[in-house]
């Protein structure tokens, strides 16, 4: 089965600093892929790599066989991925329906020009993409909300409409930033149900940088470890923390020699 997105030897460095060293791996479609390490590894540099925030110095980011490095992330979008942020980034004055629905533009048909006619097709799609919102709401026990401005609701729930709004792209490839960082653990579960419903629905393929291994344990089937900017190893979330390198990386090399 070819690759849904592959890295090949991507490096990347700010001024003498090297941030990220021959980074090497591939994730299967429909595959949940959790991207950790500890503080500094690089995990959120090569987040911004993929999703063409920052250009590698070196190497190759393929999305089903498309080179995206350095690929804006209009341009992404369009190609069917789309990424949360650890901070979510809402207009706060709106309403979480108005949030959500920014994420569907792309998915218009025609330009600015028809869009400005309000020809009937448009017209059409616009309803489609709003029903589909709401559902999407709905499905994310977010529906009471949809009329509330985001400014009004907390930043649990501020994570749950970013996820709803990247959802309505209907990406191939779903990126989320540390998407439990500051939920409760009920947050937590839900989180986990919705992103596997998803998966199980759309046949998306989700990579997510994460601290939290609970989450990552519950939810992914395979985890690239990185520390100091390289690969330390791949594998399940289970043989990732009963892996002495994995340890030493996060613990020390004394909790690692306790370990093997």
């Amino acid at each position: 089965m070819a690759a849904r997105l592959s890295l090949r030897g991507v490096s990347l460095h700010f001024g003498g600093v090297m941030v990220l060293q021959d980074v090497t791996f591939d994730v299967e479609p429909g595959v949940i892929l959790g991207l950790v390490g500890p503080n500094g590894a690089g995990k959120t540099s090569l987040f911004n790599c993929i999703s063409g925030h920052y250009q590698p110095v070196a190497g190759s980011i393929t999305v089903d066989d498309a080179e995206v490095a350095g690929t804006t992330p209009a341009r992404l979008a369009r190609l069917g991925i789309a990424r949360t942020f650890q901070h979510p980034a809402l207009q706060l004055d709106a309403t979480v329906l108005q949030n959500v629905l920014l994420g569907g533009h792309t998915r218009l048909p025609g330009g600015p020009v028809s869009w400005s006619l309000r020809l009937p097709r448009i017209a059409r799609a616009e309803r489609e993409i709003r029903a589909e919102a709401q559902e999407l709401l709905d499905r994310a026990h977010l529906g009471w909300a949809a009329g509330r401005r985001a400014e009004e609701l907390s930043h649990g729930l501020h994570k749950g409409i970013e996820l709803c709004r990247a959802l309505l792209a209907k990406p191939a490839l779903l990126l989320l930033d540390e998407p439990a960082a500051g939920l409760s653990h009920g947050e937590v579960e839900q989180l986990v149900d919705t992103i596997r419903r998803v998966r199980a629905e759309a046949d998306i393929t989700v990579v997510i940088v994460e601290h939290h291994m609970g989450f990552i344990s519950a939810l992914t089937d395979r985890v690239v470890v990185l520390d100091h900017g390289r690969k330390l190893m791949e594998g399940t979330a289970a043989e990732a923390q009963s892996d002495p390198r994995v340890i030493e990386a996060y613990l020390g090399k004394d909790a690692a020699d306790d370990a093997a």
